[in-house]
């Protein structure tokens, strides 16, 4: 509680005082009163001047306490009224005190609604983004923050969303025009596909919002809508060689051959090779399309590389030893990656396996593991320190200009080759978006008539990505 300064009360008690002494004085000056008597009734006066004084100073002290309570720190004691000793104005105290209890309560009330309008803005799921009338983003829920990396507050919204159909959106709102809906595509190594709702606040908040966007993540439906149509044409493609294939043999063994037993054993075996072909194709297509519906989704547990690929080496032995061929380990201690086992293990096994088809008879095929540290050329590429996982293999190689397309579904260099060795067309397309999905990155060097080098390079696990291109 603030006092009354002495300066204040003094002030107070002369013009109080004023008005007696004066009488006083001239009744003196009248004759009608002696300088001893007017000196006693001066100084009584004075002393119950003082007294009344001092009761109506505590009287304000105790008012002001109470209007300073009206704007002050809501958890100090409310002064007590003292509505009975207030006999010039009487409840007034009390009502001021009742002012102030009224004045806490609201402001309770008031703490508690933002306290919960803040917990449903950061539980939102969706990405909000509150903008002032110039486009600056004023605020960003948790979910804008982790989808964009980083803090957003301050921040124009094209350096983070360069949609230009999103920013004329944005703009007509921001003038004025009703609320809109935007689908736009959020390019990046995972393209990312939202539909942005606007709404403008019919007044600047307190913090300058005049503008809401909200953003809902839409990349699952779409990836959905481009599976089932890439999966009609794909299979619709590749399964009409073979099943052409099978329909004729079938029907051959059901007239000419019907009692051909070595034509028959002979079409058995090509029907056999055919329907294992469809079945390894469906089971990649299934697979690179549970890959595609989660690959803007990036996996959150960890992986230990070495272990995962001995692993996987000995799932593929029986067929290296069939071409007398022998794995190479150099895979030190490396650092677990952030990643999926299961889509690491069907990365590394498309990988190896491709080296034990095209690569020589009798060769060997090195499996390697390093650190690509901060600082490193691949730690540039990728945004943050990771590992590189290479194969190599020593068969025929690949000529420069094929290798931008080996990741495209069913691209094949030697498509009469692939098919013979059991290939589908789609294992590095699967490795491709896994590394994608994994936000990693797949290096290819294949030297013609040296061999092949496939290197994956994924991030360590607990690392965050330090490349601004990222966030675009």
């Amino acid at each position: 509680m603030r006092a009354v300064s002495p300066v204040d009360a003094l002030i107070a008690f002369a013009f109080l005082a004023a008005p007696a002494v004066a009488v006083l004085v001239a009744l003196v000056i009248a004759g009608a009163l002696d300088w001893p008597a007017a000196l006693i009734a001066g100084l009584v006066i004075s002393f119950l001047m003082g007294l009344v004084l001092r009761w109506h100073l505590r009287r304000v002290a105790t008012l002001q306490q109470a209007i300073d309570a009206l704007g002050g720190d809501i958890e100090a004691p409310l002064p007590t009224a003292h509505a009975q000793r207030t006999p010039l104005c009487p409840g007034l105290d009390a009502a001021v005190a009742e002012m102030a209890r009224e004045r806490r309560r609201q402001r309770h009330a008031l703490q508690e609604t933002v306290a919960s309008g803040e917990a449903i803005l950061t539980a939102l799921p969706d990405p909000l983004l509150l903008l002032d009338e110039d486009g600056r983003i004023v605020r960003a829920n948790p979910a804008a923050m982790e989808a964009f990396e980083g803090p957003l507050a301050g921040r124009d919204l094209p350096s983070v969303l360069r949609n230009p159909a999103l920013l004329a959106a944005v703009d007509g709102v921001l003038q004025g025009d009703a609320g809109r809906v935007v689908e736009f595509t959020r390019p990046g190594p995972v393209a990312h596909h939202y539909s942005a709702r606007l709404a403008r606040l019919p007044a600047p908040a307190p913090d300058g919002t005049l503008a809401v966007l909200a953003l809902h993540d839409i990349t699952t439906s779409k990836r959905i809508e481009q599976m089932r149509a890439d999966f009609i044409a794909n299979a619709s493609h590749e399964l009409r060689t073979p099943l052409t294939s099978l329909l004729g043999f079938i029907e051959t063994l059901q007239g000419a051959a019907r009692e051909d037993t070595d034509a028959r054993d002979r079409f058995l075996g090509v029907m056999r090779e055919q329907a294992e072909r469809m079945s390894r194709l469906v089971k990649d297509l299934l697979s690179l399309s549970r890959i595609e519906l989660h690959e803007h989704t990036p996996p959150r547990g960890s992986v230990d590389v070495s272990a995962l690929l001995h692993s996987v080496a000995r799932t593929l032995e029986p067929q290296a030893r069939e071409k007398n061929m022998t794995f190479v380990f150099d895979a030190p201690d490396v650092p677990a990656v952030a990643g999926d086992a299961d889509d690491l293990a069907q990365v590394f096994q498309n990988l190896i396996d491709n080296a034990v088809k095209y690569g020589r008879a009798g060769s060997e095929i090195r499996i390697a593991a390093r650190r690509a540290d901060a600082g490193s050329t691949l730690a540039r590429r990728l945004g943050r320190p990771g590992v590189a996982v290479s194969v190599a293999d020593r068969g025929e190689g690949i000529a420069r200009e094929y290798l931008p397309r080996l990741t495209e579904r069913f691209y094949r260099v030697d498509a009469a080759r692939s098919r013979k060795l059991g290939g589908t067309g789609l294992g590095l397309a699967i490795v491709k978006h896994s590394l994608n999905r994994h936000r990693g990155l797949l290096d290819i060097d294949s030297p013609v008539g040296e061999g092949s080098v496939f290197t994956a390079i994924l991030p360590t696990a607990g690392e965050s990505r330090s490349d601004p291109s990222d966030k675009k």
